[in-house]
């Protein structure tokens, strides 16, 4: 029989980690390509694939990303797990990548585009120290 390797959740959550930080990156060569569309869709995966990972070690996982940031934001940033600004900041994450993938007429900026980028950036990290923080405390 074939080797198969069973990982943690632990395993997953740094796999969504590792998919969050590439798709940062990815929304920062954009954004110095002058791709802002696509840096907003970027940044957007990048929190999309952060806030997975913590949810991976529920482990819980849905279908649609309404639910999924539906779920984050009841679970998590109303009861103050993460920052209560994170919400916010999140949900216009999501309106400006719609825009961006979808409105034909929407004008992406640098300035927002970096905005956007700073945004996810800071929720992979915190997100990052609390699936260390849970790893190394065993729950």
């Amino acid at each position: 029989m074939d080797d198969i390797f069973e990982g943690s959740y632990y395993d997953v959550a740094i796999y969504k980690l590792e998919q969050a930080k590439d798709d940062l990156e990815s929304a920062k060569l954009l954004l110095d390509a002058g791709k802002y569309k696509a840096a907003n869709n970027r940044a957007y995966y990048s929190c999309f694939h952060s806030i997975g990972a913590v949810l991976a070690l529920e482990p819980i996982a849905f279908k649609k990303h309404k639910d999924t940031l539906a779920y984050f934001n009841k679970k998590y940033v109303h009861t103050e797990v993460f920052a209560k600004t994170w919400g916010r900041r999140i949900a216009k994450l999501e309106v400006i990548r719609h825009k961006s993938d979808y409105d034909d007429f929407y004008i992406a900026s640098r300035e927002e585009a970096l905005v956007q980028i700073e945004t996810a950036e800071e929720i992979m990290l915190g997100i990052a120290v609390y699936v260390n923080n849970k790893h190394e405390s065993g729950k």
